[in-house]
């Protein structure tokens, strides 16, 4: 049979090429510009496990947030302009540096199978904001860990900006779960901090009052807690942080003028926010004089959080963290709320971008793993100031009235407390030796594969850091 035309006129296809993940992800490097920091490193700290923990289906808490953040910060290559550590959890000798033994114990021994049968639920505040779930207690190791080891991190001049946005659960109290927080691991890591730096300045940009850190370091003055909120004493969780709350009454105690609270009220703009925190952070700096900073970045004070009732749009929450990176001050960044996922990983991912000094482009990769969840818009900086807005309640006169109440009590300060310095403690410069060794024999490092699978799980490429 003779061939017909058609046959004689076929030519394969050119041939083509397909880019693979990590050769877009170095086109996306280069396209932002992304390298190294010269002259400070930044650490990103975590542990995937965290990812996987369940709240409850109605519950607002979701920490896949942050498997989508880390996506992100993946997808535009930032991981490679950063030291990555691989967290270990918290030990319960670490936790018990600041929880009572007996509220560990009841986080340890409480199930889902067993809780009705436990007959202090309320004594530790246990119920619907804090619900019991499978691993709770693996949970709270987990991102207290990622916050201990940031701190540490610090401390031995491993990092200057140490990031874990895991952390940053400022209600969490001594002895009782509060606000979606069972354990306190901001508390934690300055408590660290504290071995080493005669004073640390504790920031909370959460939209909820950072009661729980606040209350911690109540009698103390070499913590300076400072808290923008919102306030509103019946109807607002927690209902506490007013303006004239500046720690102990008695002035004898050395915590006394060493809570400073900023209460807002419904709706505040980013021009506003971003005046009124240049103009009360830049002061207590320079009087209380810090030797480090922890920030928390809380996520629900954006407009659109499901929680949240400011009208804030990314790069004002970010403005915040870049007054602070200028500081040039070692600084750890946490986490905290933020209820509508989508929002909360282009925030993080964004400032993380902004302790790097690197310009991201405002449309998000097309490569980055469920990218739907950026939709429609896919960008990193959607216009959240114009949906579900709040009015604004804060008059200027308003405004103008807190920052000069909040400065009054800078006076008091006295200048800054002078302590007793002394060489870091042999067990911060490391895990403590004994720590060590009991996980040492729990792991076998040897074993590559798996290795691999925790790569794999971390969603970072290379070894591996403990």
């Amino acid at each position: 049979m003779a061939r017909t035309s058609i046959v004689q006129d076929y030519r394969p296809p050119e041939p083509y090429s397909t880019l693979s993940v990590d050769e877009k992800v170095q086109r996306e490097i280069a396209k932002n510009g992304i390298v190294r920091p010269k002259g400070y490193t930044v650490s990103f700290h975590g542990n995937p496990a965290v990812e996987k923990h369940h709240f409850g289906q109605s519950h607002p808490m979701k920490p896949w947030r942050l498997t989508l953040t880390k996506q992100l910060v993946m997808a535009y290559g930032m991981h490679e302009a950063m030291d990555l550590y691989f967290t270990r959890a918290a030990t319960d000798e670490e936790l018990a540096e600041f929880h009572t033994d007996e509220y560990l114990e009841f986080l340890q021994r409480v199930t889902p199978n067993n809780m009705l049968l436990q007959p202090d639920l309320a004594q530790y505040n246990i119920g619907d904001d804090c619900p019991i779930f499978d691993g709770l207690y693996g949970y709270c190791t987990l991102y207290a860990g990622a916050s201990i080891d940031a701190a540490r991190k610090l401390l031995n001049n491993q990092s200057s900006i140490a990031i874990n946005w895991s952390g940053g659960l400022h209600h969490a109290k001594k002895s009782e779960a509060s606000g979606f927080c069972y354990v306190n691991d901001i508390v934690l890591a300055i408590l660290q901090l504290l071995r080493h730096h005669p004073r640390v300045m504790y920031i909370d940009i959460d939209v909820h009052h950072g009661d729980g850190v606040e209350q911690a370091f109540w009698s103390s003055d070499r913590v300076l807690t400072v808290s923008f909120h919102k306030y509103d004493k019946d109807n607002f969780f927690p209902g506490t942080g007013p303006l004239d709350s500046t720690g102990p009454e008695n002035a004898r105690n050395p915590g006394a003028h060493h809570a400073l609270n900023v209460p807002l009220n419904d709706g505040i703009e980013d021009s506003d926010y971003i005046q009124l925190f240049g103009a009360i952070v830049g002061p207590c700096v320079r009087t209380f004089n810090p030797t480090v900073i922890v920030l928390q970045c809380g996520a629900d004070s954006l407009g659109c959080d499901r929680l949240g009732c400011f009208n804030l749009n990314i790069r004002a929450h970010g403005a915040c963290v870049d007054f602070v990176k200028r500081l040039n001050l070692p600084m750890m960044l946490v986490g905290g709320g933020g209820y509508t996922p989508r929002n909360v990983a282009r925030l993080w991912a964004y400032e993380t971008s902004i302790a790097l000094n690197a310009s991201l482009t405002e449309k998000l990769p097309a490569h980055t793993p469920a990218l739907s969840h950026f939709a429609p818009d896919k960008t990193l900086f959607p216009p959240l100031s114009e949906h579900g807005r709040f009015e604004n309640k804060n008059s200027p006169e308003y405004l103008h009235n807190v920052v000069r109440k909040v400065l009054e009590q800078l006076r008091y300060l006295q200048g800054a407390p002078s302590v007793q310095m002394q060489e870091i403690p042999p067990d911060i410069m490391g895990l403590r030796d004994e720590i060590d060794e009991e996980l040492a024999e729990l792991r076998d490092d040897s074993d590559d594969a798996l290795r691999k699978k925790r790569e794999r799980g971390a969603g970072v490429a290379g070894e591996l850091m403990d």
